[in-house]
């Protein structure tokens, strides 16, 4: 399952990129196992000033083209550069994507001499944001597409004819030493003599000037030191980083009882939070943070709990002020680590809930995120905000008292926030709440939002699993959209991704294998959460080992947070394939096969779950095999409440063949549950779409079947089939999935380039735009006003609310064909029902593209009245024994649903109570009174935001007190003891 986090304008490719060759190749589905290839290269001139222009050159007869995979001597140059301290690395802005670089930085083939070649001045090829001069540039070759490592070692060179070198320590070092130990610094430049400057923790502590060499002896440390070495020549300043950090000795303390890892608040003393890192392995830890200006002393060096196996560290903040925002990293020093891991890792708190990013928080709009705290200046690498005395949410009793929909009645509409709507935020959500209500759904499932590498992302590169990502908005805004769709009868369900994690989460830095001594580095052998190789074939970035106890531990605390701090609804578990330790990265078999480890870790987890909260919705993407899936989805079925895991069945290709006009290959029977025929109940979660999976549209429109006089490359022609798509999809019972904006019958491939262009793996120029940022054409172009758009949201909507309304969906189901894939016919049916109501339900279906149509044989299991119970205004089909299984002529496209009894909703506008309801005084001050009876009475502003709820039941002429609403226009909607609907407007002055 290919998951998208690529895609992300800001990510630091060079640092990242050997877990991005990992993923690229599990993407393309491509069996290479080669390294790098090695060129050798020249810059003329070979020193240079950022303003100079410059050519670099590749020797052609370095290395072999058609190995690298370089077609058509297409050779392109991926570049980044640096700031004057040779920090803060950023990655050209004319590079192109990994997969399709940018024609801009394709180099000249030279035939004769065999070399290829590129010409420009730094300052503007790299083009760094808001300026300043350029320190180091950094660049490889590559080909068009670079997956599979079809590109070159690394490349990188020193800007200026004044260039200086720190000798000892190392650049950006991080040196550990006893107490009253001396520390020797060194360094040394070109282009005549410099000034030398030196800095501990802020003060001057040595100056040397006119000297071309600098050395310096600093005496008796008995406390962490930060250095910065200016070196000057001219008006040019050059700074060296670097650190001391004094072994302080580790006190052995018994850790509180109760105390969890991460940040531990104090509830009764708003000054006080304890941290606790549970870090096997390390010799001492420093927490550092805005309270100790990032400077930590001995008094900052966590204390180690004197339990026997114990590997807690632990420290109590004091002096803290009740409300401010501080923020901190712990500074983890193994002092004797395994080969290529580093002494020192700088990392944010595991457990982080808000964490502040230096690669990603700069672009996060402030529409979205108002007041984003500010990154501490000087420190690298992602810091986690602590704050005491924070005011709890006050959810309201909508959510409270909420009522999951119930298993079987479950209609899931998928939204990746990214692509939802120009403004990509949670307040985008809120404000068109009225286009989820109106289609009647009863649960949204979000595509990741917890804490991901960059910004624009589909989400599956989690970095921090209990951190909400900014790039969407702010905990609050969240738990407002959550509240309101409770508000509305929608669940709230979360994707999230538990198989895997990312470079930058702490636990995989902690214990990681740098052998580039870059600072990133994929999990080292001695980690304890993660494998060093992933042990199943579907890898995506460091593959968690949840056999590992303190990896059980960290998935149990992800879920109780999303639960209990966010009262979130269900989980779809993404890639549950990979939760085995019993394979490896290249054996499928494997990993299809039935894995008995991963079978009770899942059971282990959703037990968890459930003990937190008995109606919790768990869904596996597992897409496996029926003998696995069934010890899931009949786990604990029988209990009450009722259990048992939902699994995904993914059943695009049919449905794009039945959508395209095509007969063959399109067998329909796994959109529900008869499929398993082990599984006890309706545990499987039927979709003709999905996010990761191409558009029906525009299958239909691009390779679909145009003969006939409906050809289907005419935009209508394929619109108007989509209403039949949904009737034989959402009305099988079991619950079922909608990718966004199938409703509304969106066209865009999934290889929409951000530029509009369709750009796919298979094209002839290569390349892959399933990651880009998609259009919004369906809020642009107002798609719920066009006539055949809005005919296909309707009719889902009509079917949705059938589905959730009547009982007989929960009953049985056939699902068979009129002689043609191409006429479907689905037979829903509750023989326990009586016939007094909505006991038998038929729809039939014709997908072909002829001309005249198709005579479709119904099969009415008696006689009777048969209503159409999508359009009321059809005529009733009164059948008799001579007719029961007369062909139903539908034309190319066409579908009818019919019940023995009609659909009573049909009669009323949008499904509400049609009956006037009188609100008085209105404009009204402070309170208002209705001119009926009403269960609930809720109050929603002009945005859809739910402002106010009554709830208990109410007589008539009850009073209703509106003194803390603001001035302003309100939707106030009313629900009467028989759960019918009416609403009207109220002015509040």
């Amino acid at each position: 399952n290919l998951k998208g986090w690529l895609n992300q304008p800001f990510f630091n490719f060079n640092t990242m990129k050997k877990i991005i060759f990992l993923i690229l190749i599990m993407i393309s589905n491509l069996a290479i196992s080669q390294s790098p290839f090695t060129v050798t290269n020249s810059i003329s001139p070979p020193a240079f000033e950022e303003n100079t222009s410059i050519t670099i050159t590749i020797n052609g007869t370095s290395f072999d083209e058609l190995t690298a995979g370089i077609v058509g001597n297409a050779l392109y140059l991926w570049a980044w550069s640096y700031d004057i301290n040779d920090a803060n690395q950023l990655d050209c802005p004319t590079n192109g994507s990994w997969t399709n670089s940018n024609i801009a930085n394709k180099l000249t083939y030279n035939a004769g001499p065999d070399t290829y070649t590129i010409t420009f001045t730094p300052n503007t090829f790299y083009n760094r944001p808001g300026g300043g001069p350029i320190g180091k540039i950094g660049f490889l070759v590559k080909a068009l597409d670079g997956s599979g490592n079809k590109q070159s070692q690394d490349i990188e060179t020193e800007v200026g004819l004044f260039q200086s070198t720190l000798v000892t320590p190392a650049a950006n070092s991080a040196t550990i030493i006893n107490s009253g130990s001396n520390f020797l610094i060194t360094a040394n430049n070109s282009n005549g003599t410099a000034n030398y400057n030196l800095k501990a923790n802020g003060t001057i502590i040595n100056t040397v000037n006119n000297v071309s060499s600098y050395s310096f002896n600093h005496i008796n440390i008995t406390s962490n030191q930060t250095y910065e070495l200016d070196i000057t020549q001219a008006a040019v300043t050059q700074t060296k980083k670097f650190n001391v950090i004094v072994n302080p000795g580790v006190i052995s303390q018994a850790i509180p009882v109760g105390l969890e890892d991460g940040i531990n608040y104090n509830l009764s003393d708003p000054t006080k939070a304890t941290l606790v890192l549970d870090a096997p392995g390390k010799d001492f830890i420093y927490v550092a943070g805005t309270f100790n200006n990032y400077q930590p002393g001995t008094s900052f060096a966590m204390k180690k709990d004197n339990a026997s196996g114990s590997t807690k560290f632990w420290l109590e903040l004091t002096g803290l002020t009740s409300g401010q925002i501080y923020n901190y990293q712990y500074w983890v020093v193994d002092d004797t680590p395994i080969a290529n891991s580093p002494k020192l890792v700088k990392t944010a708190d595991p457990y982080s809930t808000l964490v502040l990013s230096p690669f990603d928080d700069p672009w996060i709009s402030a529409i979205s995120y108002p007041s984003i705290p500010t990154y501490p200046s000087g420190q690298e690498r992602e810091v986690t905000v602590l704050q005491t005395g924070q005011a709890p949410y006050v959810w309201s009793a909508a959510t409270t008292g909420f009522v999951k929909p119930k298993k079987d009645d479950l209609i899931i509409y998928e939204v990746l926030i990214r692509d939802f709507d120009a403004n990509r935020n949670y307040q985008s959500l809120i404000d068109r709440i009225s286009y989820f209500k109106n289609l009647k759904i009863n649960a949204i499932q979000l595509m990741p939002i917890m804490e991901f590498e960059g910004n624009e992302s589909w989400g599956y590169n989690t970095s921090f699993h209990m951190a909400l990502d900014k790039y969407y908005g702010t905990s609050s805004k969240f738990k407002e959209f959550v509240d309101l769709c409770h508000a509305n009868g929608i669940a709230v369900i979360l994707d999230i991704a538990l198989n895997h994690a990312f470079g930058r989460n702490p636990m995989n830095r902690m214990w990681m294998n740098d052998a580039n001594n870059d600072g990133w580095g994929d999990p080292a052998t001695d980690n304890p959460y993660f494998n060093a190789t992933a042990r199943h074939s579907y890898s995506v970035g460091s593959d968690f080992n949840h056999q590992q106890p303190r990896t059980q531990n960290y998935v149990k605390r992800v879920i109780k947070h999303w639960i209990q701090e966010y009262k979130i609804d269900g989980f779809r578990w993404d890639l549950t394939k990979g939760f085995t330790q019993n394979c490896t990265g290249n054996d499928d078999a494997c990993t299809n096969a039935f894995q008995l480890d991963r079978v009770n870790v899942l059971k282990d987890y959703v037990d968890y779950s459930w003990g937190l909260d008995p109606t919790h919705h768990a869904i596996f993407e597992h897409l496996g095999s029926e003998n696995e899936e069934k010890e899931w989805a009949n786990y604990r079925i029988n209990e009450n409440p009722t259990k048992g895991v939902m699994m995904w069945s993914e059943m695009v290709f049919p449905y794009s063949q039945l959508l395209g006009g095509y007969s063959t290959n399109a067998d329909i029977s796994g959109v529900g549950h008869k499929s398993r025929t082990s599984f006890l109940g309706k545990r499987i979660i039927g979709y003709p779409e999905s996010h990761d999976k191409d558009r029906l549209m525009y299958t239909a429109m691009t390779f679909g079947n145009s003969a006939g006089t409906t050809p289907l490359n005419n935009l209508n022609n394929a619109l108007s089939r989509m209403s039949a798509i949904g009737a034989i999809s959402l009305l099988v019972p079991g619950p079922k999935m909608i990718w966004h904006f199938a409703s509304l019958g969106m066209g865009d491939s999934i290889y929409t380039c951000t530029n509009g262009s369709v750009n796919t793996e298979s094209d002839p120029t290569p390349g892959d735009c399933k990651l880009d940022t998609k259009p919004q054409p369906q809020w642009i172009n107002n798609w719920l006003a066009n006539a055949n758009r809005n005919k296909i949201y309707n009719d889902w909507a009509k079917m949705i609310a059938l589905r959730i309304s009547q009982p007989v969906f929960e009953g049985d189901y056939a699902i068979s064909i009129d002689g043609s894939n191409l006429r479907q016919r689905v037979y829903i049916f509750d023989n326990a029902i009586p016939i007094t109501q909505l006991k038998n339900v038929i729809v039939l279906t014709n997908f072909s593209v002829g001309t005249a149509g198709a005579n479709v044989l119904p099969g009415f299991p008696y006689t009777g009245n048969w209503y159409n119970l999508i359009d009321p205004n059809a005529p009733v089909l009164n059948i008799t024994a001579s007719n029961q299984n007369t062909g139903i002529l539908l034309g190319p496209g066409e579908f009818r649903v019919y019940g023995n009894q009609p659909n009573a909703a049909l009669s009323a506008k949008d499904f509400e109570l049609n009956s006037r309801i009188s609100l008085f005084p209105n404009p009204a001050n402070n309170q208002f009174v209705l001119s009926t009876e009403a269960k609930t009475v809720a109050i929603y502003n002009i945005t859809g935001q739910l402002v106010k709820l009554f709830q208990g039941g109410f007589q008539l002429n009850n009073v209703y007190s509106i003194d803390e609403l603001k001035t302003g226009i309100y939707l106030v909607k009313v629900t009467d003891q028989n759960n019918r609907q009416s609403s009207t407007k109220l002015i509040k002055e």
